[in-house]
């Protein structure tokens, strides 16, 4: 009697982004190694996606004296992990619990008139504030012109608001050339100057990002805020830093086609000649970008092999040339590693984008792990 052995089962790992905290730890000594200022970790939007409890435990582990959020209601997370640095909340786009910001101690920047008006009036105890001057970009801060108005709003208020710091943000640090800087670093003197003149002191004065981190000091100040420097992006594109995740689906189905065959809606690509194609399980809805460039990839099997037609909402389709790889077959869609695995960068480029947008669009169903 002849024995039959049921097929060994493939089994699929859902599509996951793996933080990578020890890259983390050698962008923040990188930076370090560029300024005497404070360090804030910058972890805004799920810390660039990457998960904003894991991005600021590896960096306050690493020196990061201070952290930064957009809402103050995310500062919450943070507390609740044990973190217990100060933390910095400058956008607020639901408004400011006065109550609630005090619990969880966090600072606020005020960038109008109007906002501090209303922080005073909320306040039941001394809130900290640091006051935004609108360095150049029109996006929020105060405008010169009321900011003699903002310190006399902040004097009535005192006990109620404390003013600790001054802060604003370069509108062109990209460019790594500090001329480009110089009419934002003289405005955020003459503001600093401004408030010590009212009686405030000491202050922490803010100023540059990771670009300006990265390449020109006259923007460090007493601080320096990193944000897309942690996850190993230089919006300048002058220094390397480390890659901080690392993003990996299954493959979900292969076949073997012949000449002729099109690929995906629209028919946009056919096989030239008779090849392997594997389907990936991610497309557009978890944050792959649906408009590449020829030359976009991922690698499987030690090797880079080419995304062919449209990116779907669920998935993509590789074309695996004379190599057929199983169901269960991992891909990765970008890593630190180099070589066949692509950077985050690359799919900027692919993309016509900014590295930014591809690790803050990983979509929720995508699981997040650490390394």
């Amino acid at each position: 009697m002849t024995l039959l052995l049921a097929p060994r089962l493939s089994r699929l790992h859902a599509p996951t982004l793996t933080t990578l905290p020890s890259a983390i730890a050698a962008n923040v000594e990188r930076v370090r190694s560029t300024t005497d200022a404070r360090i804030m970790a910058v972890v805004k939007a799920d810390g660039y996606g990457h998960g904003a409890v894991a991005v600021a435990t590896a960096a306050v582990a690493a020196g990061a004296e201070w952290l930064g959020v957009t809402d103050a209601a995310d500062a919450a997370e943070l507390r609740d992990a044990g973190l217990d640095v100060p933390i910095l909340a400058w956008l607020n786009p639901a408004g400011v619990d006065a109550v609630q910001v005090s619990r969880d101690r966090v600072d606020v920047a005020v960038g109008s008139v109007e906002e501090l008006r209303q922080l005073a009036a909320d306040a039941m105890t001394p809130v900290r504030v640091h006051l935004h001057m609108d360095t150049g970009m029109s996006r929020g801060g105060c405008p010169v012109e009321d900011w003699a108005e903002l310190l006399r709003v902040a004097r009535a208020a005192q006990g109620r608001i404390e003013v600790v710091g001054v802060m604003g943000h370069l509108p062109r640090a990209d460019e790594a050339d500090p001329r480009a800087n110089t009419a934002a670093v003289l405005r955020m003197r003459h503001a600093r100057d401004a408030v010590l003149r009212a009686g405030y002191g000491p202050l922490l004065v803010h100023l540059g990002a990771t670009a300006g981190a990265l390449t020109d000091p006259s923007t460090h100040f007493d601080l320096v805020r990193v944000g897309a420097g942690l996850v190993g992006i230089d919006p300048s594109g002058t220094v390397s830093l480390d890659g901080a995740s690392r993003l990996t689906a299954s493959v979900v189905h292969s076949s073997l086609v012949r000449a002729g065959t099109s690929v995906g809606y629209g028919e946009t690509y056919v096989t030239r000649h008779e090849t392997n194609l594997s389907v990936i399980g991610v497309g557009y809805a978890d944050g792959i970008p649906r408009e590449l460039s020829e030359g976009a990839g991922v690698e499987i099997g030690g090797s880079r092999h080419p995304i062919v037609g449209r990116v779907s909402m669920d998935q993509i389709v590789v074309d695996t040339g004379d190599r057929a790889f199983p169901r269960g077959a991992t891909a990765t869609l970008f890593g630190p590693e180099g070589g066949a695995v692509p950077s985050v960068q690359e799919w900027a480029r692919w993309a016509q984008t900014i590295p930014h947008t591809i690790v803050t669009g990983i979509g929720p169903r995508v699981q997040r792990s650490r390394a």
